[in-house]
């Protein structure tokens, strides 16, 4: 795809709670690295063990993957949130930088929150016009003994519903509830309709990652620009 013809968005969120820079391609290909702010240094440590994002975007961290088609690089702070955004975006298509300096100190709620609020508004800003869009989407994806199954609207009605059956309160160091309120939290400044649902697993980690993977699938259906429909409006109505 032409460079012009991508859709990009760079979000810039600062609160009380936390600071988040983020940069998104729905369309993958290359991503500049975020800029410097007075939020994030522009030099410094590295070492993923301090719990702040790496100064240095080249770095290899756990949730990072650049290559031809993509540019991958995520941190948050929190492992186990940033290895699910690594995997949505990977199986969507999409290209994303995220870092997030949060109030960990507290818990996990706000950054995982805040992070999702800011992606929410990329999705959105990216997409632009919501015209000449395959509009609904759907993926199934397993993972070992675990099936998940999520299907989306790219409605303008912002509404989410998740069945997750995480057996545990903690994978890492984030809430299981955490991941239900992030994707409502996504679905709400994305402007969709999201339904999650995970059919079976023993295993919560499975269970998280392949809900993840198959929200993938169907955030990549819906955003698929469907040739001889360039600006249509795929709704009864007449608007979305």
């Amino acid at each position: 795809m032409a460079p012009s013809n991508r859709r990009t968005a760079n979000i810039t969120r600062n609160t009380n709670e936390t600071k988040i820079q983020l940069s998104l391609s729905l369309d993958g290909g290359p991503l500049d690295l975020l800029p410097p702010t007075a939020e994030f240094r522009t030099q410094g440590s590295e070492d993923e063990t301090t719990g702040e994002p790496p100064e240095v975007q080249v770095t290899k961290t756990h949730a990072s993957q650049i290559t031809a088609s993509q540019h991958i690089w995520i941190w948050t702070g929190i492992g186990f949130l940033d290895h699910m955004l690594h995997a949505w975006a990977k199986h969507a298509g999409w290209s994303l930088r995220i870092r997030c300096r949060g109030d960990l100190a507290i818990d996990d709620h706000h950054t995982t929150e805040d992070t999702f609020l800011a992606l929410g508004t990329a999705f959105t800003t990216a997409l632009g016009p919501r015209t000449g869009l395959a509009r609904f989407g759907y993926g199934y994806a397993p993972l070992d003994e675990a099936l998940a199954r999520a299907v989306l609207d790219i409605s303008s009605r912002p509404f989410f519903v998740g069945d997750f059956g995480f057996k545990g309160p903690m994978m890492g160091n984030l809430n299981t509830q955490m991941i239900h309120h992030g994707l409502g939290s996504w679905a709400q400044n994305a402007g969709v309709t999201l339904h999650v649902d995970v059919l079976k697993g023993d295993n919560d980690h499975h269970r998280a990652e392949s809900a993840f993977k198959a929200l993938a699938v169907a955030c990549r259906m819906a955003c698929e620009r469907v040739l001889g429909k360039e600006g249509e409006i795929v709704s009864t109505k007449g608007v979305l």
